[in-house]
């Protein structure tokens, strides 16, 4: 299996934000940034899309791949069926272009209009535009509410399938291609035309708040986010308490979280994990900022990498935890190639936090309880930490 694993999200949500904590020293699909702790740790080349090739559990669905295509039909539904049978809630299947697409997500890059949105009261609203997007060129704004793409209703659906239709994930909606969206905003209605583009995703942002507070904001775990997060600690005011924001983060690059975990720890394990019956562990780098008050908000879409980092902090006692219950996501995926280049994902193992505690199926509890207004009790927590 050449020692690759990932810490994957259900296809489901792939499907939409296509972020994989990638596990076991090899970081897979053009996203290599770095070796992992571990005897077996290799990593590729950078722009390398290999993955391993298929053994054990692998090759009973890569068999279902192969005799698929003796038969002529889909050998990518064939090993998705298999998969469905073993019972693996986390095995998925990637064709050859949803592979490639993924790998590129890795490096922080996507497909889209460059708008963010949740659901609300069965609604879908925006949340955020980004800056100098196909979306903000149109001039949407946040708050505004998704009312249909490509003239199907939204109304009701999963987030992670109003992105997917927004990417255009089972249209090719490649750089160029346009969606037209309905929207709606007060008691104005109209549609938009946008065209798709390459865009960068912004997965670390920065800012300060009144009462010296520097919040950092991870979107996602994707290439050098880690290091960003180092930086925004170095750089923050002296005797500025951080608010680590993790709420809605979907996981991403495992060497990437250890590296965050980095700039709050001197040293130290962050997560323990197996591969087929294997323990391995990841470490802090030494020389964190241990000083600062540190709040970390999570909330049920905190998930895979989020968690893993969330769970080393607080089993430390480094940071006061607030918000809701995380996903929980803890499981170990290892990617296998099939016969036709497509890639199975099939569960191996599980991480656990540096105490000893299991996250799959049960998340991560905060040490306070918060909805809405977590970023206004992080802050008072800052405050009586400082003091």
């Amino acid at each position: 299996m050449s020692g690759r694993a990932l810490f994957c999200e259900p296809r489901r949500i792939r499907r939409g934000s296509a972020l994989t904590l990638v596990f076991a020293g090899v970081l897979v699909a053009g996203a290599a940034t770095g070796n992992l702790p571990g005897p077996a740790d290799r990593t590729p080349a950078a722009g390398s899309t290999q993955a391993a090739a298929p053994v054990g559990r692998h090759a009973e669905v890569a068999e279902a791949a192969e005799e698929a295509m003796a038969a002529g039909t889909s050998p990518v539904e064939a090993a998705r069926r298999a998969v469905s049978r073993s019972g693996d809630r986390w095995g998925a299947v990637y064709s050859p272009e949803e592979y490639e697409e993924f790998a590129e997500t890795l490096d922080g890059g996507y497909t889209g209009v460059g708008l963010w949105a949740r659901e609300r009261s069965g609604r879908i609203e925006v949340t955020r535009v980004g800056g100098g997007t196909p979306a903000a060129d149109a001039g949407i704004r946040a708050g505004d509410r998704l009312r249909s793409v490509d003239g199907a209703t939204v109304d009701g659906r999963p987030v992670t399938e109003v992105v997917s239709l927004l990417r255009g994930d089972d249209t090719g909606g490649s750089a160029g291609t346009t969606v037209r969206l309905g929207l709606e905003r007060g008691t104005r209605t109209w549609s938009e035309t946008l065209r798709r583009a390459r865009l960068s995703r912004d997965t670390v942002t920065v800012d300060e708040l009144p009462g010296e507070i520097t919040v950092v904001k991870v979107a996602a775990f994707t290439k050098g986010s880690g290091d960003e997060v180092r930086d925004a600690v170095r750089e923050a005011p002296d005797g500025a308490g951080i608010v680590l924001d993790l709420r809605g983060n979907s996981g991403g690059l495992v060497a990437e979280a250890v590296t965050a975990a980095s700039a709050f720890l001197d040293g130290g394990l962050v997560a323990t994990y197996d591969v087929e019956g294997e323990q391995r562990a990841l470490h802090a780098e030494p020389g964190g900022d241990t000083a600062r008050p540190l709040v970390a908000l999570v909330d049920g879409g905190t998930m895979s990498a989020a968690e893993l980092l969330t769970g080393a902090l607080q089993d430390r006692g480094r940071a006061v935890v607030v918000g809701s219950r995380t996903f929980g996501k803890g499981s170990v995926q290892v990617p296998g190639r099939l016969p036709d280049g497509s890639v199975a994902e099939l569960t191996v193992g599980h991480y656990r936090t540096p105490s000893g505690r299991g996250v799959d199926g049960r998340g991560i509890t905060p040490d306070l309880e918060a909805g809405e207004r977590a970023l206004r009790q992080a802050g008072t927590i800052l405050a009586g930490l400082g003091r």
